[in-house]
């Protein structure tokens, strides 16, 4: 009986989430009658670009063709990255740009659950933080009041269950209000996140624990490389980042 009720519960609510959220594809705006995601539909979802191999070491950035040995891709090169490797899940075109802007800038609580059936299909990005402490690039207070989420939270979290991390720790504070980086040059970007961070008070780090840094999206990896610094002065050996999407 109490199955019979969860079951009716859950659908009571998904009945209200459908009135509220409609299940429209993001991308093209069809209604999405089939399939794993609620709100991309199956022709959209088969155009996202998953990361695979052959990729930069540092950041995940896709290569074509096929390449012998690791590489680094130019920006990482010109990054000079304080971390030891990046992957990232897809790459930011179509789908998943509009997917990453409808989670990030319009509130999309309603996508959760699709982010973490778009995670399951990006292999390399869940291998690769497993067994790691997930730490999300945080929001300055007064962007975290206005949007009233991080979405790099929500992206640690999704990626600790479906990649068997060890857990998600905010050891990070953002103590500069950055203005927002989009119209930024690679040098602009960087001047822009300088000293942006710092330890959280009373953040503790695990010595012997492997840490990975958690955002998004990765463009030139100014953000997540300044977070690095920050948790390599606090000791952290073993140090990657992961982003959602890079573009």
């Amino acid at each position: 009986m109490a199955l019979i009720a969860d079951s009716r519960l859950f659908a009571a609510g998904q009945a209200v989430l459908d009135v509220v959220f409609p299940r429209w594809c993001v991308e093209c705006g069809c209604a999405v009658e089939a399939g794993d995601c609620q709100h991309v539909c199956e022709s959209c979802l088969e155009q996202v670009i998953f990361s695979r191999t052959p990729h930069c070491e540092m950041c995940g950035w896709v290569f074509p063709g096929e390449l012998v040995g690791s590489r680094q891709c130019p920006g990482c090169v010109d990054l000079e990255p304080e971390f030891d490797a990046g992957r990232t899940g897809m790459l930011l075109a179509g789908t998943a740009r509009t997917f990453v802007h409808e989670l990030k800038y319009r509130g999309g609580w309603h996508l959760r659950g699709d982010l973490r059936i778009l995670i399951r299909r990006m292999g390399l990005l869940r291998t690769f933080v497993h067994g790691a402490i997930l730490v999300p690039v945080p929001l300055h207070p007064r962007r975290y009041r206005w949007r009233g989420f991080n979405q790099a939270r929500w992206v640690a979290e999704a990626l600790a269950v479906e990649g068997s991390a060890t857990g998600v720790e905010e050891l990070l504070a953002r103590v500069v209000d950055t203005p927002t980086q989009t119209r930024l040059d690679r040098v602009e970007r960087a001047k822009n996140m300088k000293d942006a961070f710092e330890l959280k008070p009373g953040a503790k780090i695990s010595m012997g624990s492997r840490y990975v840094l958690v955002d998004d999206v990765f463009t030139t990896g100014a953000t997540l490389n300044e977070c690095a610094k920050v948790l390599r002065r606090a000791g952290v050996a073993q140090l990657g980042v992961a982003s959602l999407g890079h573009g």
